[in-house]
């Protein structure tokens, strides 16, 4: 086993153990920052397939395709089986609103990283050498969190209307607490 396998293993391994622990903790959600991390993903991502010298094949777009349909199907399901609650207390940003996906989802990211990697093997014995790229991965992970945000943006529970007048996304200090979705 050489040292570049083994550090891998240990990334992949000690990913895991992240990802499962923030999909089954309650984190803070900020509706803004739902949005920001796809998006900031999907830019690197192009910048870094931009300077690729690879030639994309047609087994590169078929892989791709395969790929991105399953990505944005897992990130539709991790937005639908999100939970919130209301904690009482905020935290230093003001934020009340926690979020989490649970086993479930910790369960789903070991699925997608297990598809990814046989579509990597699959796609690499038949001639598509892009989906290993690491502009590829990060368009892949943006496109899964961005279909995980536009469910949880329609999902955030919302503040009652009261008589303000506003839709009730607001913090005291009269700050917006909505995503960057249009209604």
């Amino acid at each position: 086993m050489s040292v570049q396998l083994l550090a891998n293993v240990l990334i992949g391994v000690a990913l895991v153990g992240f990802l499962g622990y923030r999909q089954t903790t309650w984190q803070y959600l900020d509706p803004a920052r739902v949005w920001r991390t796809p998006m900031i993903m999907a830019i690197v991502g192009v910048v870094v397939l931009a300077q690729t010298s690879a030639t994309v094949t047609t087994t590169d777009v078929v892989f791709l395709g395969i790929e991105a349909l399953i990505t944005i199907g897992v990130g539709l399901t991790m937005g639908t089986i999100t939970r919130f609650r209301t904690v009482a207390t905020p935290d230093r940003k003001g934020r009340t609103i926690q979020s989490r996906t649970g086993w479930l989802g910790a369960s789903l990211w070991i699925v997608l990283i297990v598809v990814r990697i046989g579509l990597d093997v699959l796609g690499g014995h038949l001639g598509a050498h892009l989906l290993t790229s690491t502009g590829t991965i990060l368009l892949v992970l943006a496109l899964n969190r961005a279909a995980r945000a536009l469910v949880i943006d329609q999902r955030i529970p919302r503040g009652d209307r009261g008589d303000r007048g506003d839709r009730g996304d607001r913090t005291p200090g009269g700050r917006t607490t909505r995503g960057m979705m249009v209604r």
